[in-house]
């Protein structure tokens, strides 16, 4: 049975919650909000995100060392994401889910 660290557990949970907040936001909010946060390239990002967090949670719960890889990319989305949503505006909790992501994946990249 595969024993996962509490930090990749907690990294595991704030990957799931970017994922979710990410994807809500870009079908919920952006959508009926419209303008900047309908633009093709803020949409794309925040699509490309909320796949990245989920994939790599997947990857975590797998327990290959190759997690270093996608949570490094994973960080790397959600740093571009969170500067995207602070640019479009009224869309905070996107942008702290997309911080605590990033930070908590560039640990697990490490």
């Amino acid at each position: 049975m595969l024993t996962i660290s509490p930090d990749m557990r907690g990294c595991i949970e704030e990957c799931l919650r970017c994922y979710q907040v990410c994807l809500t936001e870009a079908s919920q909010h952006c959508l009926e909000a419209g303008g900047k946060h309908v633009e093709p390239a803020h949409l794309r990002l925040m699509l490309a995100c909320a796949e990245a967090c989920r994939a790599s949670a997947h990857v975590m719960l797998l327990g290959v060392p190759e997690h270093k890889h996608s949570c490094a990319a994973c960080a790397a989305l959600c740093e571009a994401c969170t500067r995207s949503c602070e640019q479009v505006g009224e869309m905070q909790e996107c942008v702290e889910a997309c911080r605590a992501c990033a930070e908590s994946c560039r640990r697990m990249a490490a």
